[in-house]
């Protein structure tokens, strides 16, 4: 429930009522100590100086009065927000505003120190998620690397047989590709996730757009002798084509490597309640529920994918690009039996 923040007019008035009858009370203790003073005395010059003395005392009064509320009110809660933010400024996430009212009797500046505390706790978020994105990639980087150097210093040395030199170099081949793969989807993560504007969408095909990424592994889908079937409707909507184009084979890229030769691979494009739906379902390991609500995170791999070619950033990649077009992807699996991810867009 949102909290609710006390008015503007509530909050002047109080202060307002408040100097108002501070000041009532000054001038009535002037006006009654006046003819207190009156009546005991008619040397006028002694009255105007007792007088006098009078209004410099209440005056250092209301003065002395007004610094201990802005001390209170105004300095205390004002310190303590400079002191949390400079601590932030200077790369100190761990700060967290202690409000002394309860939640009824907030003040702007309790408010504010609340708002403050939420930015902080989204900060320190963001410290961690990056501290664990460069060790990720920092894991993900070093393997292909260290497949690169040793199989590249074997052949450099020489002295190996025909059929070693082509494994080896079949494995510089495959490391190479990974770390490019990686390398190309953490700066397509990185660019839509910093970018400021969505490029104008236009009027797309999505049948063609499924089967131009389709011709594109219609090598590496021969290789594996997968039955590829595609049960395509002619749907548009209008959207972002390059974006799509990178969910596209990023899905069929997943379903292609985690189904073993001969499998069976499905996409399928149909409408529904004016929306497209499209499917792309394969007979590959699977994963559990529980892998699967975990499955969009960045570097995330399920358990049974781990002896595969992967990085853990095409889905992230792919849920990154859904969210920005403002449609919903989810997935269904079971391990052994292959998965559906299914992509819901809002049509014409």
């Amino acid at each position: 429930m949102k909290n609710k923040r006390p008015g503007k007019s509530s909050v002047s008035v109080a202060g307002v009522i408040a100097f108002f009858v501070l000041v009532a009370v000054i001038i009535q203790i002037a006006i009654l100590t006046y003819d207190f003073i009156e009546t005991k005395t008619e040397n006028n010059g002694l009255i105007a100086i007792l007088v006098l003395i009078l209004v410099v005392i209440l005056s250092t009064v209301i003065i002395l009065c007004d610094i201990i509320r802005r001390k209170i009110m105004i300095d205390k809660p004002v310190k303590k927000i400079l002191t949390a933010t400079d601590k932030v400024a200077n790369g100190d996430f761990n700060v967290e505003l202690e409000i002394e009212h309860t939640l009824k009797n907030y003040n702007e500046y309790d408010f504010i120190m609340e708002n403050l505390n939420k930015m902080f706790s989204e900060l320190r978020k963001s410290e961690i998620l990056k501290t664990d994105f460069i060790s990720n990639v920092s894991h993900e980087l070093k393997t292909p690397l260290f497949v690169i150097q040793s199989y590249a210093k074997q052949l450099e040395k020489g002295g190996l047989d025909k059929e070693t030199e082509q494994k080896y170099a079949k494995s510089i081949v495959e490391a190479s590709k990974r770390l490019s793969e990686l390398i190309s989807n953490i700066l397509k993560l990185n660019k839509l996730e910093n970018q400021d504007y969505i490029k104008e969408k236009e009027k797309v095909n999505l049948a063609e757009s499924i089967a131009n990424t389709v011709i594109n592994f219609e090598e590496i889908i021969e290789y594996k002798e997968i039955n590829l079937e595609c049960d395509l409707d002619d749907v548009c909507v209008t959207s972002v084509p390059s974006y799509l184009e990178i969910v596209w084979s990023n899905l069929l890229s997943n379903a292609i490597k985690f189904t073993d030769k001969g499998g069976h691979i499905r996409i399928s494009l149909k409408t529904e309640n004016s929306q497209a739906i499209i499917k792309f379902i394969d007979t590959g390991c699977g994963i559990s529920k529980e892998e699967g609500k975990r499955i969009f995170e960045k570097f995330y791999q399920a358990e049974t994918s781990h002896s595969k070619e992967g990085n853990g950033l095409g889905l992230a990649l792919i849920k990154k690009v859904i969210d920005i077009l403002g449609g919903e992807i989810s997935v269904e699996s079971e391990v052994g039996r292959g998965s559906t991810f299914t992509i819901i867009l809002e049509g014409n």
